[in-house]
């Protein structure tokens, strides 16, 4: 049986989206078509993830350290990224999602910022769907900004770390990995895990409510006992 936290609404539901190189290798396509299969799996699971009752989605898109691959995929990367977020901003507005990127901003390439800044500007009305990218992001480097900032409670640096998205409820990493790789370290600290062998471009609206079915078999205690 499911418990949760008094005054929650909805799920935060985070995903690493691994496995987009893999995928395109084992089919024989260079990686970048792997990463161009991902994007069309972010719009199903965004699409589908309001129904499921999840009202923040955290996406792992770059992370700091994903500086140290190859330049030109590197490069790809930051191009899809700019045009996901141009071509993207109309439809999630219409569909009542918010979008805000997390991660730091001034290591990105020339014109993508400004991408980002107006993407968030042209969503921010949105309700439906709190629909969070991460970026350049490392939870090392964002909790080492937060502490910096002397915050006096857990929930002052929730609160900095993890803005109205609020902690994780339900982390799904695909492809088959089993690690956190510097991710959302804070606010998963009582979140369920889930390791898919799904490669992220495969992952759709079916395979997170199957996530999310187990999810609500779990039994939350919070470090509390398990009501009578």
């Amino acid at each position: 049986m499911q418990s949760t936290l008094p005054g929650s609404d909805g799920l935060h539901v985070a995903l690493i989206m691994d496995g987009n190189g893999r995928w395109a290798t084992g089919r024989g396509l260079p990686r970048t078509a792997g990463h161009r299969a991902g994007v069309e799996s972010i719009r199903r699971v965004c699409e589908a993830a309001p129904d499921l009752g999840v009202r923040a989605l955290t996406l792992y898109a770059f992370s700091a350290d994903n500086w140290r691959r190859p330049a030109e995929e590197v490069a790809f990367l930051m191009r899809l990224l700019r045009r996901y977020l141009e071509a993207e901003a109309a439809r999630l507005a219409d569909s009542g999602v918010r979008l805000v990127v997390i991660g730091r901003r001034d290591r990105l390439p020339e014109g993508l910022p400004e991408a980002i800044a107006a993407a968030e500007a042209a969503t921010a009305a949105g309700t439906r769907l709190l629909l969070r990218i991460a970026i350049d992001y490392s939870a090392r480097d964002a909790i080492l900004a937060a502490a910096a900032s002397a915050p006096r409670s857990r929930e002052e640096m929730t609160g900095l770390l993890a803005g109205a998205a609020g902690d994780v409820d339900l982390l799904v990493r695909t492809s088959g990995e089993k690690r956190l790789s510097d991710f959302l370290l804070w606010e998963c600290a009582y979140a369920e895990l889930a390791f898919v062998d799904t490669p992220w471009p495969d992952f759709d609206g079916a395979a997170l409510a199957a996530c999310l079915d187990d999810f609500r078999r779990r039994d939350r205690r919070f470090g509390g006992l398990k009501a009578a």
